[in-house]
C-alpha cells in the first residue's frame, strides 16, 4: 500500500480480492463454467499511470498470481475477461481522478467518519454513495441507499 498511496504507482507485490459468485449463484456462468472477481488496488490518476498501455500488463501479473497462488491454469481456461482501470473509473463513472472507492481509506475517513447521508449544512439535501456512510463498494453502497430510503419521510418525496 506504500507504493499506491506514498509513491503513487502500482506495485509490483500488490494484494489483491479474489470472489467467486458462481460459488453461491451458478447461474452467473454458463454450466461447467465458474467466474471470479478480482480487485486489485491501484492509485488513482494522479499518479501517471498510462493505462491505456500498463493495463494489459498489469491484467498478465494479476492472471499469474492468480496462476501461481490457487487457479492453476487459469490464463489456458479463460473464455472471456474484462478490466477496468482508474481511466474507466473516470470516464465510464464520473468518478474524480479514476478513484475507485472515493475517498481515502483512511480511520479518520472510514464509516461513521465519512460524510453523513442527511447534509448537516443543506436542509433537505441527502447523500448516497462510495464517499458516504457505510462506505465504498457495491454492499455499502446499496445500504447508504437504504440508510436514505429510511431518512427520508414519505411526504417529503411525494411532494417533489
Amino acid at each position: 500500500l506504500t507504493d499506491i498511496f506514498k509513491h503513487k504507482k502500482p506495485t509490483k507485490d500488490f494484494s489483491l480480492y479474489l470472489h467467486r459468485p458462481t460459488a453461491t449463484d451458478p447461474s452467473m456462468a454458463p454450466e461447467g463454467c465458474d467466474a471470479f472477481y478480482a480487485l486489485v488496488p491501484v492509485p488513482h490518476l494522479d499518479s501517471g499511470t498510462d493505462w491505456t498501455t500498463h493495463a494489459e500488463v498489469f491484467r498478465r501479473a494479476v492472471e499469474k498470481r492468480l496462476e501461481e497462488t490457487g487457479l492453476p491454469g487459469l490464463g489456458d481456461n479463460l473464455a472471456t475477461s474484462l478490466m477496468l482501470t482508474p481511466l474507466d473509473f473516470q470516464n465510464r463513472l464520473n468518478s474524480v481522478k479514476g478513484a475507485g472507492f472515493s475517498l481515502e481509506p483512511r480511520i479518520t475517513q472510514s464509516a461513521y467518519f465519512r460524510p453523513h447521508n442527511k447534509s448537516e449544512e443543506v436542509d433537505g439535501l441527502y447523500l448516497v454513495g462510495a464517499g458516504t456512510h457505510p462506505g465504498a463498494g457495491m454492499p455499502a453502497v446499496l445500504s447508504s441507499a437504504k440508510v436514505v430510503d429510511n431518512l427520508i419521510e414519505a411526504p417529503a418525496y411525494a411532494s417533489h
